[in-house]
C-alpha cells in the first residue's frame, strides 16, 4: 500500500486554454477559434470542439479555415492576458498543495508528495480537480506519476495514473512523442521503427546517443526516475496593501493622518525591500454603517519616502466625512515602479524632491496630465524642435543648443505684404505699421522631405531676424518658391 514517501507529480494540461478562457465571458454554441498573426499570415490559435469537429486544427490559415468552414467564428489572439490567466490558476491550485510551477503555456505541474490522503486518496484528489475545472469552463487533461516526465506523457498522451515506482510499464505503450521530444527527433525515431516509448528503452543506448545526442536518452531518464526532475514553483508576486482595524471609531483629520502614518511606514519598508517605489496610492477608509470612502494619491516619481508621501494626503483626507466614526483603514500601493538606489548630492536631491512634490500637490487637484514641459525634439523646423510632455512622466532635457537665435514666442506663420528676397522696408502686420531698422540673414531651412507637412508645401524658407524701429523684434521667413514674407516668430 502507498504510504505518502514515493514522490507524486501530477500534470495538469489545458488543450484549449486560450478559446475557454474566451469563450467563460462570452459562450458561443458554434465553431470558434482564436487567430494570431503569423508570417504575415492570420492563423488559427486555438479552437473550440465544434471547430475541431469540422476538421480545423492549429496553425491553419485563416482563409483556409473560413473556406472549409463558413460558419465559423473567430476573435483576436490575446497572449498577454492568457500568459496572465494561466498565472491565475497556478495561484489557485495551491489549494492542493504548495509546490505548483508552470509547464508551457498550457500547463501546470504540482507536487503532491504526501498531500493526497487530505483529499481522500489520489482518485479522489484528481476526480475533484477535474470537476472544478470543468465546472469553470477549463477543458482539462490530468497525469499522475512518479515523475514529472512521466505526468506529463500520461497527460497529453492518455489521460492516466501510473502506479508508484512502475513507470516503465504505464509509459510503454504510449508514443515517443510523449517524452518532450523535438519534432525532428519524433520522426527520426519513427523511421527506424521506435515507435513507443517502451520500443525506445529496450534499445541499445550506445547508437542513439550518438545520432541524436544525449538529450534523447536525458527525456527518457526524466521520465522513467534515473534522473530528477525539479519543479519549480513561481512565488507570489508581492502584495502593498496593510491594514488596520481600530478599536474605537475615529473621525479627526489628525487622527486620521496618524492612522495613515502608522500604515505607510511598514509599506514603504516593504517598498524598499523589493527596489520598488509607489507611484499611486489608494487609502481606503470603513465607516462604522460598513460604507466606504477611498482617497486616491498620484505621485510625480516614484516614493517611498514616507515623510514626503504622507503630507500629500492632508488634502484628500479634509475631505472625508467620518459619518459615525472610521473604524478600519487599509493603504495599498495600486502602481509600482521599479526605483533603484541612485546617487545624488544633497544640493540637487533636495531640489528635485520639492519640485516633484509640487507638481504632486498641484496634480491632486487639476491632474497630473494637465502639467506639462517642453522637451527638445532632433528636428531643424522650428515648429517640430519640441515636444510637449507631462512633467510627471517624463525628466528635464538639457539639449536645446541651436547654432543661431530662436524666438521666445512661436505661432502659426502671418503673412505680410513684400517683395523681394530680402526683408521689406516698411510693412503691416497686426494692425500695426512696422518699419525695418536692421535685418540679420537669411537662415535657409529646408523641408523634412520624410514627413508629409502641409505647412511646408510651399519649399524652403529663409528666415531673417527682424529689428523694427517700433522695438519689435520679429522673425520673418521669404518662401523663395513661392515668393511671399510671413512672420512665425517674436524675440523677446
Amino acid at each position: 500500500m502507498f504510504d505518502g514517501t514515493q514522490r507524486r507529480i501530477v500534470s495538469m494540461w489545458f488543450p484549449r486554454l486560450a478559446s475557454d478562457r474566451a469563450l467563460r465571458a462570452r459562450p458561443i454554441d458554434a465553431p470558434f477559434a482564436l487567430t494570431l498573426k503569423h508570417s504575415n499570415a492570420e492563423r488559427l490559435q486555438c479552437l473550440n470542439v465544434q471547430a475541431e469537429r469540422a476538421g480545423l486544427h492549429r496553425g491553419m490559415s485563416y482563409a483556409d479555415a473560413r473556406a472549409f468552414c463558413p460558419d465559423l467564428i473567430t476573435r483576436p489572439s490575446e497572449p498577454v492576458q492568457e500568459a496572465r490567466f494561466l498565472q491565475t490558476l497556478r495561484r489557485w491550485a495551491t489549494r492542493w498543495c504548495p509546490w505548483v510551477g508552470l509547464d508551457g503555456a498550457d500547463g501546470l505541474v504540482l507536487d503532491v508528495t504526501g498531500a493526497a490522503h487530505l483529499w481522500g486518496g489520489e482518485a479522489q484528489m484528481l476526480a475533484e480537480m477535474r470537476q472544478r475545472l470543468l465546472r469553470a469552463g477549463l477543458t482539462v487533461q490530468l497525469g499522475l506519476g512518479d515523475t514529472r516526465g512521466a505526468a506529463w506523457a500520461l497527460a497529453h498522451h492518455g489521460e492516466g495514473v501510473a502506479a508508484p515506482g512502475d513507470m516503465g510499464a504505464a509509459l510503454a505503450d504510449l508514443p515517443v512523442a510523449a517524452l518532450r521530444l523535438e519534432a525532428a527527433q519524433d520522426v527520426a525515431l519513427q523511421r527506424l521503427g521506435l515507435r513507443t516509448v517502451g520500443d525506445l528503452a529496450a534499445a541499445d543506448r550506445a547508437p542513439l546517443t550518438r545520432r541524436f545526442g544525449p538529450s534523447l536518452l536525458l527525456r527518457l531518464d526524466q521520465a522513467l526516475g534515473a534522473v530528477p526532475e525539479s519543479i519549480t514553483p513561481q512565488p507570489d508576486p508581492p502584495h502593498y496593501g496593510m491594514r488596520m482595524t481600530l478599536p474605537e471609531p475615529i473621525g479627526l483629520v489628525d487622527d486620521l493622518m496618524a492612522g495613515i502614518g502608522r500604515l505607510l511606514a511598514p509599506l514603504c519598508e516593504r517598498l524598499l525591500a523589493h527596489d520598488a517605489g509607489a507611484r499611486a496610492l489608494c487609502v481606503t477608509l470603513r465607516r462604522v454603517d460598513q460604507d466606504s470612502q477611498q482617497i486616491e494619491l498620484r505621485l510625480a516619481r516614484p516614493l517611498r519616502d514616507p515623510q514626503r508621501i504622507l503630507p500629500l494626503f492632508e488634502r484628500g483626507v479634509g475631505t472625508v466625512d467620518a459619518g459615525y466614526g472610521i473604524d478600519q483603514i487599509r493603504l495599498e500601493a495600486t502602481q509600482v515602479e521599479p526605483l533603484k538606489p541612485r546617487q545624488v548630492s544633497h544640493i540637487a536631491a533636495k531640489g528635485q524632491d520639492r519640485l516633484d512634490d509640487l507638481i504632486s500637490r498641484i496634480g491632486t487637484r487639476i491632474g497630473l496630465e494637465n502639467i506639462q514641459r517642453f522637451l527638445p525634439a532632433d528636428s531643424h523646423i522650428p515648429e517640430r524642435s519640441f515636444i510637449i510632455a507631462p512633467a510627471a512622466f517624463s525628466t528635464p532635457q538639457s539639449g536645446w543648443a541651436s547654432l543661431r537665435p530662436r524666438p521666445v514666442r512661436l505661432f502659426p506663420p502671418e503673412p505680410v505684404a513684400g517683395h523681394g528676397a530680402r526683408p521689406p522696408r516698411q510693412f503691416r502686420w497686426r494692425r500695426m505699421s512696422l518699419t525695418t531698422a536692421r535685418a540679420t540673414g537669411p537662415e535657409r531651412l529646408a523641408p523634412e522631405w520624410w514627413l508629409a507637412d502641409e505647412n511646408w508645401r510651399s519649399g524652403v524658407r529663409d528666415y531673417w531676424q527682424v529689428e523694427t524701429r517700433q522695438g519689435r523684434r520679429l522673425w520673418m521667413y521669404h518662401t523663395p518658391q513661392n515668393p511671399g514674407w510671413f512672420v512665425q516668430g517674436e524675440f523677446a
